[in-house]
C-alpha cells in the first residue's frame, strides 16, 4: 500500500476533518487540483467550492470551503479556509 496522505481541513474557528487519505481534490483559483502521495510541495489559494477526499479505507468525504489556502508538503495536506463544513 502506498504511503497515505495526512489531511487536515480546518476553518477559522474549528477543525472540520482530519485523517489519512489516498487522494484530495480541491478547487483553487487556478482550477481544480488533485493531490496524491508524493506530490511536490506547493501552496495554492482556494476558490469557493467543494473539497473531495478519498479516505485510506476508500470511503469518501466531502466538504464545502470558502476562501483560504491549501498547502502540500511531505505527504501532508493542510487546507485552511475562512469557512468550511462537511457536506
Amino acid at each position: 500500500m502506498a504511503t497515505p496522505l495526512k489531511v487536515s481541513v480546518v476553518s477559522a474557528d474549528h477543525e472540520v476533518w482530519t485523517g489519512e487519505a489516498t487522494m484530495v481534490i480541491a478547487k483553487t483559483v487556478e482550477g481544480e487540483i488533485g493531490i496524491l502521495a508524493g506530490h511536490e510541495p506547493m501552496l495554492a489559494i482556494l476558490a469557493s467550492g467543494e473539497i473531495r477526499i478519498t479516505k485510506a479505507d476508500g470511503a469518501k468525504v466531502q466538504a464545502q470551503a470558502d476562501s483560504g489556502f491549501l498547502s502540500v508538503e511531505n505527504n501532508t495536506v493542510t487546507i485552511v479556509a475562512g469557512t468550511a463544513s462537511l457536506i
